[in-house]
């Protein structure tokens, strides 16, 4: 039996078999070809004797000497946790003597059940129950737009993927994990959120994120960070903005949204954060066209600066090394750093720069760094947004010199 209490997804599974079966002969099926594949922390016994994974449910007939039926599994674990578990289930291929084929049907979240249950039966009080009073606070209209804007959760693409009003069109949007981030967004007015449901990114996401601006927001757990692994992978993001440590997105109060979302990581920061050394250098490499196509406003040409040459020294011997130089007037080594930490480095150096050559992609927010260091040529492998250009600052990339 379910508790109730503690559940949070409900796995629901379909099952056939070459033969008569029945629901002992399951059961065990699933412990005894699980035992050991996940490792000791995902052990269906193990789960089960803590409360962690209910009683499996398994509803089984037969019939012309064949048997289906379905199987369920209440869950208290995390969202990938969970899909782990529930994907550990198709690879059971008898049970008994006969051969069997089990297919994940889906997962239910229980509290996004609970939740909407919540809403309509508070929607049902303030409207109803109210009707003959006045609201002595604030606190009350907050709660009544809250839900108004519950409502205006939509969904996106052929696998109906929760979604704010504005994701279609919207020049930038937001990437969560799940329905509950993008419900938690829109009750403080950010309409432009769409969910990708778990760390297997849906086919309609990667067209949307090649249109427009992303960010990546994700949880500060490490189901977060093995999403924005793999949209780093299969999809076109701008930016990456996690929420703190041991929080989830749908958790957040309008303060630690905004801060997050202002505090967003570049992506060419982002895939030496999260990628391999080796992935990370073809990432960004790959990138360039996309990147390119996605471009507000190109920054004006220019003329190719007069130690062209000097430059392109630099440039090539940073090729593929994800790493900056500064460089003083006769283009000499000042400081080389990391891409990941040359906005910084900028910010810091108190010599004069002239220049600066990296193996990474020129953003608004180096350019404008750049112009306030009085910096006066920006090299870099790429040219990502810019939307604002300093007329000060020569940007080029290493084919441009």
């Amino acid at each position: 039996m379910q508790d109730s209490d503690t559940t949070k997804y409900v796995i629901q599974a379909k099952i056939t078999a070459d033969g008569i079966i029945e629901r002992p002969d399951v059961v065990g099926a699933i412990f005894g070809q699980t035992e050991g594949l996940l490792g000791s922390d995902l052990d269906l016994r193990d789960l089960q004797k803590t409360g962690r994974i209910g009683r499996i449910d398994v509803t089984i007939g037969s019939k012309g000497g064949r048997s289906s039926g379905t199987i369920t599994i209440p869950s208290s674990l995390d969202r990938v946790e969970t899909a782990i578990l529930a994907a550990s289930l198709e690879t059971i291929d008898r049970v008994g003597p006969c051969t069997a084929h089990i297919e994940l049907d889906t997962m239910v979240d229980v509290r996004a059940t609970k939740r909407k249950q919540i809403i309509d039966r508070a929607k049902y009080v303030l409207t109803s129950m109210f009707n003959q009073t006045v609201p002595e606070s604030q606190e009350i209209a907050d709660e009544v737009k809250k839900a108004v804007r519950v409502e205006e959760i939509t969904e996106y693409g052929s696998e109906k993927l929760p979604a704010g009003p504005h994701v279609a069109e919207s020049d930038a949007i937001i990437v969560v994990e799940g329905r509950a981030d993008v419900l938690n967004l829109l009750r403080y007015g950010i309409k432009n959120a769409i969910a990708v449901g778990g760390t297997s990114i849906p086919d309609s996401i990667i067209p949307l994120c090649k249109e427009k601006t992303v960010t990546a927001f994700t949880d500060g757990d490490r189901g977060g960070e093995l999403i924005i692994k793999e949209l780093l992978q299969v999809a076109d993001i701008d930016f990456v903005a996690r929420a703190p440590d041991g929080k989830g997105v749908e958790e957040l109060v309008q303060k630690e949204i905004v801060t997050a979302l202002r505090q967003k990581e570049p992506i060419e920061q982002a895939i030496v954060s999260y990628a391999s050394p080796a992935e990370s250098k073809r990432k960004t490499h790959d990138r360039g066209e996309r990147i390119r196509k996605k471009v507000i406003a190109k920054p004006r040409k220019i003329a190719k600066p007069e130690n062209g040459s000097e430059l392109t020294t630099h440039a090539r011997e940073l090729a593929d090394t994800t790493s900056a130089r500064l460089l003083d007037s006769d283009t000499n080594i000042i400081e080389e750093v990391p891409v990941r930490d040359l906005a910084g480095s900028l910010k810091s150096c108190t010599d004069s720069i002239e220049s600066v050559v990296f193996d990474g992609v020129v953003t608004q927010r180096l350019l404008d760094i750049a112009a306030e260091k009085n910096v006066k040529c920006l090299v870099g492998a790429e040219i990502g947004p810019i939307t604002k250009h300093p007329t000060t600052v020569k940007v080029l990339t290493v084919a441009d010199i």
